[in-house]
Protein backbone atom coordinates (compact mmCIF):
# COMPACT_ATOMS: atom_id res chain seq x y z
CA UNK A 1 0.00 0.00 0.00
CA UNK A 2 1.23 3.30 -0.63
CA UNK A 3 0.71 6.17 1.74
CA UNK A 4 1.27 10.15 1.06
CA UNK A 5 1.83 12.34 3.88
CA UNK A 6 3.49 16.08 4.32
CA UNK A 7 3.92 17.31 8.29
CA UNK A 8 0.83 15.93 9.94
CA UNK A 9 2.11 13.58 12.21
CA UNK A 10 -1.13 13.50 14.40
CA UNK A 11 -3.30 12.24 11.40
CA UNK A 12 -0.61 9.94 9.93
CA UNK A 13 -0.48 8.60 13.03
CA UNK A 14 -4.51 7.76 13.14
CA UNK A 15 -3.93 6.78 9.62
CA UNK A 16 -2.00 4.18 10.14
CA UNK A 17 -3.92 3.25 13.01
CA UNK A 18 -6.50 2.42 10.58
CA UNK A 19 -4.02 0.49 7.99
CA UNK A 20 -2.59 -2.10 11.03
CA UNK A 21 -6.62 -2.84 12.17
CA UNK A 22 -7.09 -4.27 8.29
CA UNK A 23 -8.57 -7.89 8.28
CA UNK A 24 -6.15 -8.59 5.34
CA UNK A 25 -2.94 -6.93 6.48
CA UNK A 26 -1.06 -4.96 3.75
CA UNK A 27 2.08 -6.97 2.24
CA UNK A 28 4.06 -4.12 2.46
CA UNK A 29 3.82 -0.31 3.75
CA UNK A 30 5.59 2.32 1.77
CA UNK A 31 4.93 6.21 3.32
CA UNK A 32 5.87 8.77 0.93
CA UNK A 33 6.87 11.83 2.91
CA UNK A 34 7.10 15.08 1.62
CA UNK A 35 7.50 17.18 4.29
CA UNK A 36 10.75 18.94 5.58
CA UNK A 37 10.47 17.54 8.91
CA UNK A 38 10.90 13.52 8.58
CA UNK A 39 7.55 11.89 10.04
CA UNK A 40 9.66 8.69 11.13
CA UNK A 41 10.80 10.97 13.64
CA UNK A 42 7.19 11.91 14.96
CA UNK A 43 4.98 9.18 14.88
CA UNK A 44 4.76 5.58 16.19
CA UNK A 45 4.13 2.94 13.95
CA UNK A 46 2.33 0.33 14.57
CA UNK A 47 4.21 -3.11 15.15
CA UNK A 48 1.83 -5.21 13.29
CA UNK A 49 2.38 -3.20 9.92
CA UNK A 50 6.36 -3.30 7.90
CA UNK A 51 6.74 0.56 6.92
CA UNK A 52 9.03 1.71 4.43
CA UNK A 53 9.76 5.53 4.43
CA UNK A 54 10.08 7.20 1.20
CA UNK A 55 11.45 10.95 1.06
CA UNK A 56 9.59 12.49 -1.58
CA UNK A 57 10.06 16.18 -1.33
CA UNK A 58 7.99 18.98 -2.74
CA UNK A 59 4.62 18.87 -0.98
CA UNK A 60 2.62 17.50 -4.36
CA UNK A 61 0.57 14.47 -4.07
CA UNK A 62 1.46 12.74 -7.50
CA UNK A 63 5.20 13.05 -7.02
CA UNK A 64 4.50 11.94 -3.32
CA UNK A 65 2.49 8.94 -4.33
CA UNK A 66 4.88 7.65 -7.42
CA UNK A 67 8.06 8.06 -5.07
CA UNK A 68 6.63 5.60 -2.91
CA UNK A 69 5.18 3.69 -5.54
CA UNK A 70 8.49 3.34 -6.92
CA UNK A 71 10.19 -0.14 -5.62
CA UNK A 72 6.80 -1.08 -4.03
CA UNK A 73 6.75 -5.27 -4.48
CA UNK A 74 2.79 -5.97 -4.07
CA UNK A 75 0.66 -7.02 -7.41
CA UNK A 76 -1.67 -4.41 -6.78
CA UNK A 77 -1.16 -1.08 -5.38
CA UNK A 78 -4.18 0.56 -2.75
CA UNK A 79 -3.73 4.45 -1.83
CA UNK A 80 -4.20 6.16 1.47
CA UNK A 81 -4.51 10.13 2.39
CA UNK A 82 -2.42 10.26 5.71
CA UNK A 83 -5.90 12.61 6.75
CA UNK A 84 -8.08 9.83 5.69
CA UNK A 85 -8.89 6.35 7.14
CA UNK A 86 -9.53 3.15 6.04
CA UNK A 87 -12.67 0.83 7.78
CA UNK A 88 -11.33 -2.52 8.88
CA UNK A 89 -12.14 -4.89 5.52
CA UNK A 90 -11.19 -1.92 2.84
CA UNK A 91 -8.29 -3.83 1.47
CA UNK A 92 -9.87 -7.48 1.96
CA UNK A 93 -12.63 -6.30 -0.36
CA UNK A 94 -10.49 -4.58 -2.79
CA UNK A 95 -8.29 -7.93 -2.87
CA UNK A 96 -11.76 -9.61 -3.52
CA UNK A 97 -12.29 -7.48 -6.70
CA UNK A 98 -8.80 -8.24 -7.98
CA UNK A 99 -9.04 -12.11 -7.68
CA UNK A 100 -10.85 -11.37 -11.18
CA UNK A 101 -7.60 -11.10 -13.60
CA UNK A 102 -9.85 -8.52 -15.39
CA UNK A 103 -9.91 -6.43 -13.16
CA UNK A 104 -7.42 -3.45 -13.58
CA UNK A 105 -8.34 -0.74 -11.09
CA UNK A 106 -11.07 -0.97 -8.03
CA UNK A 107 -12.79 1.14 -6.47
CA UNK A 108 -14.76 0.82 -2.85
CA UNK A 109 -17.79 2.94 -1.29
CA UNK A 110 -16.60 6.04 1.27
CA UNK A 111 -18.17 8.44 2.73
CA UNK A 112 -16.82 12.12 3.37
CA UNK A 113 -16.78 13.98 6.96
CA UNK A 114 -16.35 16.64 7.95
CA UNK A 115 -14.81 17.39 11.00
CA UNK A 116 -13.11 19.88 13.60
CA UNK A 117 -9.78 18.83 15.17
CA UNK A 118 -8.80 20.26 18.68
CA UNK A 119 -5.53 21.54 19.69
CA UNK A 120 -4.63 18.32 21.65
CA UNK A 121 -5.67 16.65 18.36
CA UNK A 122 -9.08 14.98 18.97
CA UNK A 123 -11.27 14.47 16.09
CA UNK A 124 -14.90 15.66 16.27
CA UNK A 125 -16.92 14.67 13.79
CA UNK A 126 -19.45 17.21 12.56
CA UNK A 127 -21.79 16.04 9.47
CA UNK A 128 -21.11 13.13 6.23
CA UNK A 129 -22.56 12.28 3.25
CA UNK A 130 -22.12 9.20 1.15
CA UNK A 131 -19.57 9.35 -1.92
CA UNK A 132 -21.19 5.84 -3.49
CA UNK A 133 -22.06 5.55 -7.47
CA UNK A 134 -21.28 2.65 -10.17
CA UNK A 135 -18.95 3.65 -12.56
CA UNK A 136 -20.11 6.14 -14.93
CA UNK A 137 -18.26 7.43 -17.93
CA UNK A 138 -20.78 10.52 -18.81
CA UNK A 139 -20.53 11.07 -14.41
CA UNK A 140 -17.04 11.01 -14.18
CA UNK A 141 -16.75 13.68 -16.82
CA UNK A 142 -18.11 16.60 -14.87
CA UNK A 143 -17.69 15.10 -11.08
CA UNK A 144 -15.19 12.76 -10.15
CA UNK A 145 -16.53 11.23 -6.86
CA UNK A 146 -13.69 8.27 -6.35
CA UNK A 147 -11.10 9.68 -3.73
CA UNK A 148 -7.16 8.10 -3.99
CA UNK A 149 -8.14 6.70 -0.32
CA UNK A 150 -10.68 4.51 -1.54
CA UNK A 151 -9.23 2.86 -4.93
CA UNK A 152 -6.66 0.54 -5.75
CA UNK A 153 -4.74 -0.27 -9.05
CA UNK A 154 -2.80 -3.44 -10.59
CA UNK A 155 1.17 -2.19 -10.27
CA UNK A 156 1.06 -3.34 -14.07
CA UNK A 157 -1.46 -0.60 -15.34
CA UNK A 158 0.25 1.87 -12.96
CA UNK A 159 3.29 1.49 -14.33
CA UNK A 160 2.04 1.61 -17.82
CA UNK A 161 0.60 4.67 -17.45
CA UNK A 162 3.74 6.19 -15.83
CA UNK A 163 1.67 6.61 -12.40
CA UNK A 164 0.32 10.27 -11.47
CA UNK A 165 0.81 13.07 -13.68
CA UNK A 166 3.29 15.03 -11.84
CA UNK A 167 2.51 18.18 -13.83
CA UNK A 168 -0.47 18.34 -11.84
CA UNK A 169 -0.51 19.88 -8.15
CA UNK A 170 -4.47 19.24 -8.24
CA UNK A 171 -6.75 16.84 -9.57
CA UNK A 172 -3.88 14.34 -10.60
CA UNK A 173 -6.46 11.67 -9.29
CA UNK A 174 -8.70 12.42 -11.39
CA UNK A 175 -6.83 12.46 -14.36
CA UNK A 176 -5.28 8.89 -13.35
CA UNK A 177 -9.08 7.89 -13.20
CA UNK A 178 -9.69 8.51 -16.52
CA UNK A 179 -6.45 7.50 -18.01
CA UNK A 180 -6.88 3.96 -16.62
CA UNK A 181 -10.58 3.76 -17.39
CA UNK A 182 -9.64 3.79 -21.57
CA UNK A 183 -7.76 0.20 -21.20
CA UNK A 184 -10.40 -1.25 -18.01
CA UNK A 185 -13.57 -0.69 -16.93
CA UNK A 186 -13.25 0.37 -13.07
CA UNK A 187 -14.96 -2.35 -10.90
CA UNK A 188 -16.99 -0.86 -7.53
CA UNK A 189 -16.88 -2.76 -4.61
CA UNK A 190 -20.28 -2.18 -2.52
CA UNK A 191 -20.23 -1.06 0.84
CA UNK A 192 -18.36 2.06 2.63
CA UNK A 193 -15.25 0.94 3.57
CA UNK A 194 -12.66 4.51 3.40
CA UNK A 195 -13.47 7.52 5.30
CA UNK A 196 -12.54 10.74 3.52
CA UNK A 197 -11.97 13.54 5.98
CA UNK A 198 -12.33 17.25 5.50
CA UNK A 199 -11.55 19.93 8.14
CA UNK A 200 -12.25 23.73 8.87
CA UNK A 201 -8.46 24.20 7.29
CA UNK A 202 -5.64 22.61 5.52
CA UNK A 203 -8.02 21.10 2.98
CA UNK A 204 -6.03 21.16 -0.74
CA UNK A 205 -9.23 20.70 -2.67
CA UNK A 206 -11.17 23.34 -1.18
CA UNK A 207 -8.46 26.16 -2.73
CA UNK A 208 -10.99 27.16 -5.82
CA UNK A 209 -8.09 29.83 -6.96
CA UNK A 210 -6.36 30.27 -10.03
CA UNK A 211 -4.21 27.70 -9.99
CA UNK A 212 -6.70 24.44 -9.31
CA UNK A 213 -9.15 26.55 -11.83
CA UNK A 214 -5.73 25.87 -14.29
CA UNK A 215 -5.41 22.50 -13.82
CA UNK A 216 -9.36 21.61 -14.18
CA UNK A 217 -8.85 23.69 -17.43
CA UNK A 218 -5.66 21.41 -18.25
CA UNK A 219 -7.59 18.61 -17.16
CA UNK A 220 -10.92 19.49 -19.44
CA UNK A 221 -8.48 20.11 -22.25
CA UNK A 222 -6.57 16.50 -22.08
CA UNK A 223 -9.64 14.72 -22.20
CA UNK A 224 -12.41 16.48 -24.40
CA UNK A 225 -14.49 17.17 -21.04
CA UNK A 226 -16.99 20.15 -20.70
CA UNK A 227 -15.80 23.49 -18.71
CA UNK A 228 -15.43 22.07 -15.12
CA UNK A 229 -16.22 23.78 -11.92
CA UNK A 230 -14.11 22.98 -8.87
CA UNK A 231 -16.11 20.90 -5.99
CA UNK A 232 -15.19 19.24 -2.92
CA UNK A 233 -15.87 15.80 -2.19
CA UNK A 234 -18.05 16.97 0.19
CA UNK A 235 -19.88 19.14 -2.80
CA UNK A 236 -19.66 15.99 -5.22
CA UNK A 237 -20.90 13.89 -2.56
CA UNK A 238 -24.41 16.36 -2.69
CA UNK A 239 -24.16 15.88 -6.65
CA UNK A 240 -24.27 12.40 -6.36
CA UNK A 241 -27.48 12.29 -4.31
CA UNK A 242 -29.36 14.65 -6.63
CA UNK A 243 -28.89 18.02 -4.55
CA UNK A 244 -27.28 21.47 -5.33
CA UNK A 245 -24.14 22.32 -4.52
CA UNK A 246 -23.42 24.70 -1.76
Amino acid sequence: MILATCERPELLADALRSVAAQSLPPLEVRIGDAGAAPAADAVDVPKSINVTWVSARGGVAAATRNAAARDAKGEVLAFLDDDDRWLPAHLEQLAAAFADPGVELAYSDAVVIRERIESDGARHELDRRPLAHDWDEMMMRTNDWISPSAFAVRRARFEALGGFDESFTASEDWDFLLRAAKHATPRRVRGVTAEVRMREAGNQSADFGPARRSYLAQLADRHGLPPLEPRTFWEVAEVLKGGVPR
